[in-house]
């Protein structure tokens, strides 16, 4: 009897090691498009026909269209951009050229201990950001609908409007979100079949994977889901640029964007658009 106790013992012990590991060694490859509304998007400037205007919409809209990649175990993720070999966005017209202020790189995030790490440029000159995690207050609902093969749980969020910090101007050719509320609502879809904390760009918090997530604006729909698979990827901290904070880079676009602005308002006959930040 003692022998047939201690056995049932060994075993118990060795299922929560190995339940344990399998928890430690989950891992999964999510693949997410993003979509933005352009009904909230004017494109505006002296001397552009309705021809131009419609073409840099469309070619807008384009580059609005990525294609993103989340690499996630049960604590940390790793979330960037599948590269594009051609590069939608190219004026045409006289007198039009196009400016990208910003891009994203990489961003790690681990949520165990509530921070992450982003590359991030500016004009080509490189910026590593060290933070906190938004600290999400989400709102948990009962509304659930299908995403793929993965039942999924509505829950929302209310964040302040990040402003756009190139300052209000005439002359500017995009203006983005004119007139919009100071509050946004995030809405969330998660799965709890996927136990991870984890989501697509910033967004975390919930007690599964994010499969969908929308701003109002801007729509992240995941399209394929890998679990655990055969070439697990190594999430590593990025590691290229100058450090700073969120609000330190905010403060520095928000200062190249004004003096890209004046530099270009300054050229008479030329329309520039700006996008980023």
């Amino acid at each position: 009897m003692k022998n047939s106790i201690t056995a049932v013992m060994v075993f118990f012990l060795l299922f929560c090691k190995g339940e344990s590991i399998a928890q430690q060694s989950f891992s999964g490859k999510a693949t997410y498009e993003s979509k933005r509304d352009m009904s909230k998007i004017k494109v505006e400037g002296n001397g552009m026909t309705p021809e131009m205007q419609q073409n840099l919409m469309a070619q807008f809209k384009k580059s609005m269209e990525k294609t993103f990649v989340l690499d996630f175990d049960k604590t940390t993720s790793l979330y960037k951009e599948e590269q594009k070999l051609d590069n939608p966005l190219t004026a045409s017209g006289p007198g039009v050229r196009v400016r990208i202020s910003s891009s994203g790189g990489l961003l790690y995030k681990n949520v165990k201990e509530k921070r992450y790490m982003e590359e991030n440029d500016i004009f080509g000159k490189e910026f590593l950001i060290k933070d906190t995690l938004p600290d999400w207050k989400w709102e948990m609902g009962s509304e659930t609908k299908m995403i793929g093969d993965y039942t999924c749980y509505k829950a929302t969020a209310i964040r302040k409007r990040t402003l756009d910090p190139t300052p209000k101007d005439k002359k500017s050719v995009l203006n983005i979100d004119e007139g919009a509320p100071k509050e946004i609502r995030i809405t969330a879809w998660y799965t709890p079949d996927i136990p991870v904390s984890q989501g697509p760009d910033k967004y975390w918090g919930l007690p599964g994977l994010i499969l969908e997530v929308n701003d109002g604006d801007t729509t992240i729909l995941c399209s394929k889901m890998v679990l655990n698979p055969k070439e697990k990827a190594v999430i590593k901290e990025p590691s290229k640029g100058k450090e700073v904070t969120q609000k330190e880079y905010d403060e520095t676009l928000r200062k190249k964007s004004e003096e890209n602005m004046e530099m270009n308002t300054n050229q008479k006959g030329r329309t520039v658009i700006r996008i980023g930040g």
